[in-house]
């Protein structure tokens, strides 16, 4: 996995440079993860089809819109050449606008991995870090699904219209994935 993902310049530049990141609980997570991984399976340039990357952290002392942005602020000036969109997200605060957003409320998570497990998809929800000259990985479902190329709906919050767009727009790109339907078993 390492090796792909560090085909992708963006992921290479974030974890060389993942100690300056400076967040709590911080991972690279979702989607640029999982779409450089099936851009390599595909033989796609490894930024094709990949609009941001989200990176997450935890801090439950600081649960302000303010520091949340504050910080992605400083990561945009701190890697100043990636090519997607950096969106940061405090995983503390997000019981805080989620029924706004989804229409759903959500208690408060306690850790990046617990929100992590939430993500709309089996494959995508993975978080990856350097730890000790390795590449950590929390992977709540595995990785199974996302080396066979497998959408599977996480249906923990997500509801089945955001997993269906999702699985539409990742399909249109990644022609090989196979996407299960949201009523499909397991």
């Amino acid at each position: 996995m390492e090796p792909a993902l560090r085909n992708n310049p963006d992921l290479a530049a974030l974890l060389d440079g993942f100690a300056a990141i400076g967040l709590p609980d911080c991972w690279i997570v979702a989607g640029a993860v999982a779409q450089t991984l099936w851009n390599a399976a595909h033989g796609f340039p490894p930024g094709h089809g990949i609009l941001d990357i989200d990176i997450i952290y935890h801090d439950g002392a600081d649960l302000s819109a303010a520091a949340e942005a504050a910080h992605e602020a400083r990561l945009r000036s701190i890697f100043p050449d990636l090519v997607a969109r950096l969106d940061v997200k405090n995983q503390a605060r997000v019981h805080l606008w989620y029924k706004a957003r989804f229409g759903r409320a959500i208690g408060q998570y306690r850790s990046s991995a617990e929100a992590i497990a939430t993500f709309p998809a089996t494959a995508t929800a993975i978080g990856v870090r350097p730890m000790a000259g390795k590449l950590a990985i929390t992977a709540p479902f595995g990785t199974a699904d996302l080396d066979r190329l497998i959408i599977r709906p996480n249906r923990r919050i997500v509801s089945e219209a955001v997993y269906t767009a999702k699985a539409a727009r990742w399909r249109a790109i990644w022609p090989r994935l196979a996407v299960l339907d949201w009523h499909a078993p397991g």
